[in-house]
């Protein structure tokens, strides 16, 4: 999630000031991913710095209204066009956890397989119950809250679907077939070395 192109966005539509801008960024996301002020203020500073938005004069309120500027609306329209490439995934504990018990002596990973397998379902249906119901998207608001839920939803039934795969693995295994000894060679300190491409 891009905090950063998000508010951007919300910016090109016109100035705004920091909790307008929170207002309307979880009105945008189904208030699903609440921001902090200190947040938002945190992420114009930035935008600032670079050029992207600049500060207004504060209203009869004291309302600093915030600007975007040519090169921050260039940006928005580049997040907007171009596919979301995801990175290289980041660790996921869940799937570390699974792996070093299913390779752990005298572990029992079918166990935490189960423990985790009923907590991710009871995510899921909390998730499922807080639909709205019949599905109704009466206006744009409901229509952003069912995009971002169902997005949650989706994930969570991966998740529950790759613990079935992984239950699954681990009954083909004998258990003590699949442990890890520690290993008795001891790795080398310091790094390995790197290789220096020489140009001709």
């Amino acid at each position: 999630m891009s905090v950063r192109q998000s508010l951007l966005a919300i910016l090109d539509q016109g100035p705004c000031y920091g909790y307008q801008l929170r207002h309307e960024f979880e009105r945008r996301t189904g208030s699903t991913w609440p921001l902090n002020v200190g947040q938002i203020y945190n992420t114009l500073e930035r935008l600032e710095r670079d050029g992207l938005v600049r500060r207004g004069d504060a209203d009869e309120h004291g309302h600093v209204y915030w600007e975007i500027t040519d090169a921050g609306s260039a940006e928005v329209a580049q997040w907007l066009s171009s596919p979301v490439v995801r990175a290289q995934a980041a660790r996921d504990e869940l799937a570390i956890k699974l792996a070093v018990a299913a390779t752990l002596p005298g572990n029992d990973a079918d166990a935490a397989i189960r423990t985790q397998r009923e907590a991710s379902a009871r995510k899921l249906k909390t998730l499922e119950d807080s639909r709205r119901p019949g599905g109704a998207d009466d206006g744009p608001e409901a229509l952003a809250r069912s995009l971002v839920l169902e997005s949650m939803i989706f994930a969570a039934e991966a998740e529950v679907r790759w613990l079935d795969f992984a239950a699954q693995r681990l009954a083909q295994h004998p258990q003590h077939a699949m442990a890890l000894e520690l290993a008795t060679e001891r790795p080398k300190r310091g790094r390995p070395t790197t290789r220096v491409a020489v140009v001709a």
